[in-house]
């Protein structure tokens, strides 16, 4: 969504055309419109079967040829990262990239399935469990995303779908690519007035137009307090010292797993994960904690320390059961300096 009014004029709808796009495309039905393009779901009649397809209509700013020809060399140069991104499963597919009268149009793979927002709305809140398990299989997916150098910047319900075929889940909707096309001929002062994402679901720094990797963590964890509560960003309490979420007796969650998601949700890029392995090596730890819970026990955590420092061994095991100590009152002091100021 954008924070300004919709940038373009309304375009005409391509549904009522009764020609072929691209001699090949025929649109079913509109899917959405915002302020970078239209989306449409569409069937390819060159295709056995007549296959559904999903068209993106791209229409970009521009008001001189030589803003055009840079439009299309960026257009040229996003979609390249689409086909590659859209190697993974978990990405749809590019199939074809084509301009009609400086117009920009991507056809992706249609994704048969239900979003996330579709499924609270039909089946209710989650439960831990579930979301956890939701994190493990798309966790690595963001990895992925990111090792491409690429910030989603619209992590939410609505974009994250469940394949009805196979199940894994597909992350959809790639905004910034939209974004950087739409507005390849402006200045750095017209950029700024643009905004990727959506209100509640992104963090402040994305507001700022300063977004990070973690800015898809904090949406990530938007979403997953979503899952298990079913109330959306503005339908929760905030802290107006901190603009956190207070979202703790929404949910029913472990005191592990809340701090977790606790850790996703800073609004303080300092606070928060750095990146989608980390949360992951983090989430993944609880099933050890058994394990090491003599080791975070018996050894008093100030002499544990200290003896890292000479050459005596530590295991492997005393080591990690270390790092969780230390890490668990590292989050104990901050709790303890957030409550004592408010």
């Amino acid at each position: 969504m954008s924070l300004s009014a919709d940038p373009f004029p309304p375009q005409a709808d391509l549904t009522q055309s009764q020609g072929l796009l691209h001699d090949r495309y025929v649109m079913s039905r509109l899917l959405g419109r915002g302020g970078f393009g239209v989306t449409y779901l569409a069937r390819d009649v060159r295709l056995p079967g007549n296959s559904r397809c999903v068209i993106k209509q791209l229409c970009p700013k521009v008001q001189n040829p030589s803003a055009l020809k840079k439009a299309r060399q960026r257009f040229e140069q996003e979609a390249r990262a689409l086909a590659k991104l859209g190697s993974h499963s978990q990405i749809p597919q590019l199939l074809d990239y084509f301009e009609i009268d400086g117009e920009f149009y991507l056809a992706q793979e249609f994704i048969r399935g239900r979003t996330l927002a579709q499924d609270v709305a039909k089946f209710g809140v989650w439960t831990e469990a579930a979301v956890k398990q939701f994190l493990r299989e798309f966790l690595p997916l963001l990895q992925y995303v990111h090792q491409q150098r690429v910030i989603h910047r619209d992590i939410k319900p609505s974009n994250i779908v469940r394949c009805r075929d196979d199940g894994r889940w597909v992350l959809i909707d790639f905004g910034a690519v939209k974004e950087r096309v739409a507005f390849s001929d402006s200045h750095s002062r017209s950029l700024a007035t643009h905004f990727v994402g959506t209100i509640g679901f992104s963090p402040p720094e994305q507001i700022a137009m300063r977004p990070i990797y973690a800015s898809d963590i904090y949406a990530l964890g938007v979403t997953c307090l979503y899952l298990l509560s079913g109330r959306v960003p503005k339908e929760q309490d905030y802290d107006p010292y901190t603009g956190e979420l207070l979202w703790q007796n929404l949910v029913n969650v472990s005191d592990y797993f809340g701090r977790i998601l606790d850790k996703m949700m800073r609004a303080a890029t300092s606070d928060r994960f750095k990146s989608a392995d980390d949360v992951f090596r983090t989430l993944e730890l609880e099933a050890h904690l058994e394990t090491l819970r003599p080791c975070l026990s018996n050894h008093p955590l100030s002499q544990v320390e200290s003896s890292s420092e000479s050459d005596e061994f530590i295991s492997p095991l005393v080591r990690t059961a270390m790092a969780i100590r230390a890490w668990q009152a590292r989050l104990a002091a901050r709790q303890a300096r957030d409550q004592s100021g408010s």
